[in-house]
């Protein structure tokens, strides 16, 4: 793992008009590529990348994979579902993570994997789920009161891991951060 990456972002958000500073530690590691990665995330990559292809994305022309390993070992997949009345969609993260959560109940999940295609992101940016994605992870692990490692592979294969959902919404709604 020549191009590994231990980085830490320390965010300080001044708050002056309620009298108070915030910090926030988001710890992540960074990967020139997927490839670098322990075999069991490299396998959710591929399992990511495969449904990935069976997303139903006419209108954005940017797919979507989710690939979510379970505390009994056990992946489930999802990939983003368009539809012309906008709202009524789903992200791949939400499909992967409603489906562990409606059918595995007592399972919690271990790591999410997202991976994407297409040019609504530019080639080298790095990929970052929407905030509604986002809130449903953060509620997941709050759900299973334990953190879920989240992969997320870039279109040119630059990787990046956090340890915790938490690290990507700070200021949550519904949490008591």
């Amino acid at each position: 793992m020549d191009f590994q990456y231990n980085s830490t972002v320390l965010i300080i958000f001044d708050l002056t008009s309620f009298s108070m500073n915030y910090r926030h530690q988001i710890d992540y590691i960074l990967f020139e590529t997927w490839e670098e990665l322990e075999d069991q995330d490299r396998q959710l990559v591929h399992a990511a990348r495969g449904t990935c292809e069976n997303a139903y994305a006419p209108y954005s022309k940017f797919s979507v994979g989710a690939a979510a390993l379970l505390s009994n070992g056990d992946v489930i997949l999802g990939n983003n579902q368009e539809n012309v009345a906008y709202p009524s969609g789903l992200c791949a993260e939400r499909v992967a993570l409603f489906y562990a959560g409606a059918n595995f109940p007592k399972e919690y999940v271990n790591t999410l994997c997202i991976v994407a295609k297409g040019e609504l992101l530019p080639y080298d940016q790095l990929l970052s789920p929407c905030g509604g994605c986002r809130q449903v992870m953060l509620e997941t692990e709050n759900r299973q009161h334990r953190p879920m490692r989240v992969v997320l592979v870039s279109q040119n294969m630059r990787t990046i891991v956090f340890h915790s959902a938490a690290d990507l919404l700070p200021f949550a709604f519904g949490t008591n951060q």
